[in-house]
């Protein structure tokens, strides 16, 4: 079984069920130093005080050879908060390392790619972010174990301080900008730059409780690329009534591993997967339907001018 070099930042709250899998998982890897970070039980939520003390207990559960460090929260800060602050903390004491979330269970390859591709890229910025999930649906793109990206998965991933001390949960470089055109720029598709510009001005208006679009938009916004995988190294266990936002299955969850190289091979080409990226957001956004449903109202109107 191998075990990663890298530091590892596990992300928990009041999920007992998913965190004992991926907790597991993590044992397996047995890295060197663990540091676990969790959100406190909701003001007046009982069952969220029985199971964050469960969760709590699992976690303690190290037995290996590691050290530990912990932050537990006394206090909800809710999903934007705490995760992003925990983060923050983790690359205050640790120039790279590996993020698990308690629903993103991964494959042991994961933490093998993870280690190289953060030792491989530590001091190449054009680099920001490494990925364990993979969408293709066992499409490869490049010639390599992995391909370039834009766009940031975070359901399992790595990176450096480097690049996260750019991020900023507010978003408050970016206010007053021409978002819409940056995005358009990065897409070239109006309809995914409408769609990213409305994310944009949402969370500048705290009307989403999340972190992880800011983190995808800082790097998108410093020409960062992400490292993705030709393989899923990655299963998100967490979709369903229990989860903060992925209640129901869209077609991203409980994805099978696939199998990476045993020896890994870097690109030979160093430009991002705009075919890749494009399949991944169309799905996301829904854009088959969107465009088929622009085209048929178009046909009708040139239809009605006819008919006048």
């Amino acid at each position: 079984m191998y075990s990663t070099q890298s530091p590892v930042l596990f992300l928990v709250f009041n999920r007992p069920s998913t965190t004992e899998k991926v907790f597991e998982a993590i044992r397996k890897a047995k890295p060197k130093r663990l540091y676990i970070a969790a959100d406190g039980a909701r003001e007046g939520n009982e069952s969220d005080v029985i199971n964050s003390q469960k969760v709590k207990e699992i976690v303690r559960a190290v037995d290996w050879n590691c050290e530990v460090k912990t932050l537990f929260r006394e206090k909800n800060l809710g999903c934007k908060y705490a995760i992003s602050s925990a983060i923050d903390w983790f690359f205050e004491n640790e120039p790279q390392g590996i993020i698990l979330e308690d629903d993103c269970l991964p494959s042991p390859d994961f933490f093998r790619f993870c280690d190289v591709m953060l030792h491989h890229y530590n001091e190449d910025d054009r680099i920001r972010f490494v990925a364990g999930s993979n969408f293709q649906k066992g499409k490869k793109f490049s010639d390599g174990s992995y391909y370039f990206s834009n766009l940031s998965h975070v359901w399992g991933w790595a990176s450096w301080r480097r690049a996260w001390k750019d991020y900023d949960v507010e978003l408050n470089k970016y206010r007053g900008q021409d978002n819409f055109a940056a995005f358009n720029t990065i897409f070239n598709n109006e309809l995914l730059a409408h769609d990213w510009n409305d994310i944009i001005e949402r969370l500048q208006n705290n009307q989403i409780d999340t972190w992880d679009y800011q983190w995808a938009i800082t790097n998108m916004f410093n020409h960062g690329l992400s490292v993705m995988p030709n393989a899923n190294l990655i299963s998100n266990i967490g979709f369903g009534a229990t989860a903060t936002h992925t209640f129901e299955s869209n077609g991203f969850d409980n994805l099978e591993y696939g199998e990476l190289d045993k020896n890994l091979v870097h690109p030979t080409v160093f430009l991002p997967s705009k075919e890749a990226d494009f399949s991944t957001l169309s799905r996301e956004h829904n854009l088959d339907y969107r465009i088929k449903k622009i085209a048929r109202k178009a046909k009708r109107d040139r239809f009605k001018f006819w008919k006048k």
